[in-house]
């Protein structure tokens, strides 16, 4: 028993510095990815054409392939095209731009389960598409939106530690360095599995409550 404590406190700190940098490529990820999904989402329930293929061809790239793959490309290949990013920036790119495609259907769907009439009433007032858009349709969305956001951002934190793979210092290459320096694999990988579970339940509660919240409200 003591010679765990004393694993544990040997641990605990360096797991905690990779867990800081986790949580930041997750949270700017998220908030870039947010954007462009949103955006990739309006353009793909378009009627013009010049919108809806660049989105769809966006949503399809990089739905249909890995997110490591993708990262690999962004860190390794763009240097030699003349643009060399640091790690951290790459792996922000990279996530931002996968998240955002995930985000994108999550957004469309729950715009297109809004009924039509909604949009017809709200044109047979006055306003501009773009207008009812932000008036009347995308605010009666968040309820839908809630559970599969949520899903995405722990799905993200989760595959945040690819960025491993870029030498990039968060919590899964902490582990792994550890590991090395000091042979305490099953040690280190039970508390770096913790880490991951502790974030990924409480963003799952704190959905549940808001969830509940918006319900009672409703």
């Amino acid at each position: 028993m003591s010679q765990f404590i004393e694993h544990t406190i040997n641990i605990l700190p360096v797991l905690l510095e990779g867990l800081g940098v986790t949580l930041a490529l997750t949270l700017i990820s998220t908030l870039v990815g947010t954007m462009l999904g949103l955006l990739a989402a309006l353009m793909r329930i378009s009627r013009k054409p010049l919108l809806t293929l660049p989105a769809s061809a966006y949503v399809t790239l990089f739905r249909g392939t890995p997110l490591l793959l993708q990262l690999l490309f962004i860190y390794g290949a763009l240097p030699q095209m003349g643009l060399r990013l640091p790690p951290f920036q790459a792996a922000v790119i990279a996530f931002s731009l996968n998240a955002g495609a995930y985000i994108a259907e999550i957004v469309r769907a729950a715009i297109q389960s809004i009924d039509r009439g909604q949009m017809e009433a709200a044109r047979s007032l006055g306003m501009s598409y773009g207008l009812a858009m932000r008036r009347v349709i995308l605010p009666q969305t968040y309820r839908r939106l809630l559970p599969p956001m949520v899903n995405e951002l722990a799905a993200l934190t989760k595959d945040t530690s690819l960025a491993s793979s870029v030498s990039i210092l968060e919590l899964m290459k902490y582990s792994q360095q550890f590991v090395s320096r000091t042979n305490m694999v099953a040690e280190t990988y039970v508390w770096t599995a913790v880490f991951y579970l502790v974030v990924t339940v409480a963003l799952s509660t704190l959905a549940n409550r808001l969830e509940k919240k918006l319900e009672a409200r409703g």
